[in-house]
């Protein structure tokens, strides 16, 4: 027999507070009754989860195994809770979106806001994502639809244009670059570099054009956002690298100088996948149909 999730809810809560005592309160249950239910999970788990001391209690190196389990199966718990409230409610159902920091800082908050409108029905449920975990979370159904740069291609998946933007290069304004109206991208590798991770795709294209220039990214900063990027350059520390549209909107508000890069491979499409499977699904194929509308793709 499985344990029952208000059990397996007031063990997390102990092995947070640290305190069967505070995790009983939180609960609304009598310690006593809340020792019985951990007392029980431990007896069907045949091991001790949590030590007791005068000081509260810590996990066990089982306990810490469930604690993993255990909060995993509660937030799915609570999502299943609120996909079963939207069908109450009478909308058709819910549609888990990732997109990446491009897309989430240009374009996609109108469009989704525009299909949103159109379909009160439908639920969107949005998360910024690096694009390579995008890919992952389609595969594995932790998301329905998602928004990358083009460069991953995955058999299971089918993917659509969306929209796209091109990488320009952000300057103080008293540097000595943002005197020249065009800059290339071998112009900015003789300097201090401030961009995203590595995990952003945008750097591996500018790792690789890098190597083709037979030069070294100098990346001095590696932040987690565009506005992030922009701040490290207003203060002096380096050149920022970033989607035009970002850069233009965050940048020159800033006082920085926002230059395009005009080489070909600057331009980057924006894809939208989705499992093969999943293109039949009502509620996909009507953001689907959206997005790429929206875009002018269709």
């Amino acid at each position: 027999m499985l344990p029952d999730i208000d059990s397996l809810a007031l063990f997390v809560r102990a092995a947070e507070l640290h305190s069967l005592t505070k995790a009983a309160e939180a609960s609304y249950i009598g310690l006593a009754a809340a020792s019985r239910r951990i007392a029980l999970l431990e007896h069907r788990f045949k091991t001790p989860l949590l030590e007791r001391s005068p000081r509260g209690v810590e996990l066990t190196p089982a306990g810490t195994t469930l604690l993993m389990h255990a909060k995993l199966l509660l937030t799915q718990m609570n999502q299943m809770q609120a996909d079963m409230s939207d069908h109450a409610a009478g909308r058709r159902g819910v549609l888990r979106l990732m997109a990446n920091t491009s897309a989430m800082t240009e374009y996609l908050p109108g469009d989704l806001a525009d299909f949103s409108r159109k379909n009160p029905d439908i639920r969107l449920v949005i998360e910024e994502r690096w694009s390579p975990e995008i890919v992952k979370a389609v595969l594995s159904a932790e998301a329905d639809m998602g928004i990358i740069v083009e460069g991953l291609r995955v058999e299971d998946l089918a993917f659509f244009p969306y929209r796209n933007d091109r990488l320009a290069v952000v300057i103080p304004a008293d540097h000595e670059l943002a005197k020249r109206q065009e800059l290339h991208f071998v112009d900015v590798l003789d300097h201090d570099i401030v961009a995203l991770e590595s995990g952003a795709s945008m750097m591996r294209l500018l790792a690789e054009q890098a190597v083709v220039a037979e030069k070294t990214l100098q990346l001095r900063i590696q932040v987690r956002s565009f506005e992030a990027v922009c701040r490290m350059v207003q203060s002096g520390l380096g050149i920022g690298l970033l989607p035009f549209q970002a850069a233009n909107a965050i940048g020159t508000g800033m006082g920085l100088v926002v230059r395009p890069l005009p080489e070909d491979w600057a331009e980057r499409n924006m894809l939208i996948c989705v499992r093969k499977d999943r293109t039949g699904n009502s509620a996909i194929a009507s953001l689907l149909e959206s997005l790429t509308t929206a875009s002018g793709t269709t």
